[in-house]
């Protein structure tokens, strides 16, 4: 995402762009990075710099889905993502078709709901995503337990979803 910042000082208005990049390996590493500059070239180069800087592992079913069903909610973006069976493709928004594709994921769907800011939705999904503990309003895997607490949490790996399920 490309966009053209201003930053009001004494001197007057001072233009930047500012960045927005998603890279990845398509088979599980996956990192965002931003970057301002006032030529597109150093933006970009610095974007791309934390992006790579800031790739994690994503805990992948089968090598082409999420573990397990999971929503979240950024400002007024709300995130609804499923994990769907082979062959299904990515029935999801633009933004989170290119992260998905990025991080390695086939077959998902995905709504978002509220606001479709394309910033709002990249760090969101990058929110779910990147390892770590179970999202917010995830439950306790079999239906049951109320929302979590702690806010900004990524996808359930297998030994955490087995737990759950008392296997």
């Amino acid at each position: 995402i490309r966009r053209r910042v201003v930053q009001q000082t004494g001197l007057g208005k001072m233009p930047r762009i500012a960045i927005l990049v998603v890279v990845g390996n398509a088979n599980g590493l996956v990192g965002m990075g931003e970057g301002k500059h006032i030529n597109f070239p150093q933006a970009m180069n610095r974007a791309y710099c934390e992006a790579i800087r800031n790739m994690d592992y994503v805990e992948r079913f089968e090598d082409r889905t999420i573990w397990t069903e999971m929503e979240s909610k950024l400002g007024s973006t709300k995130i609804i993502l499923r994990p769907r069976p082979i062959g299904f493709g990515l029935h999801c928004n633009p933004y989170i078709h290119q992260i998905a594709k990025a991080a390695g994921i086939k077959d998902i769907s995905a709504k978002v709901w509220g606001s479709r800011n394309p910033i709002n939705v990249i760090k969101l999904m990058f929110r779910m995503l990147q390892a770590g503990n179970a999202p917010v309003a995830m439950g306790n895997g079999v239906g049951g337990g109320a929302r979590k607490l702690d806010k900004g949490t990524g996808v359930r790996g297998k030994k955490e979803v087995e737990r759950e399920r008392g296997r």
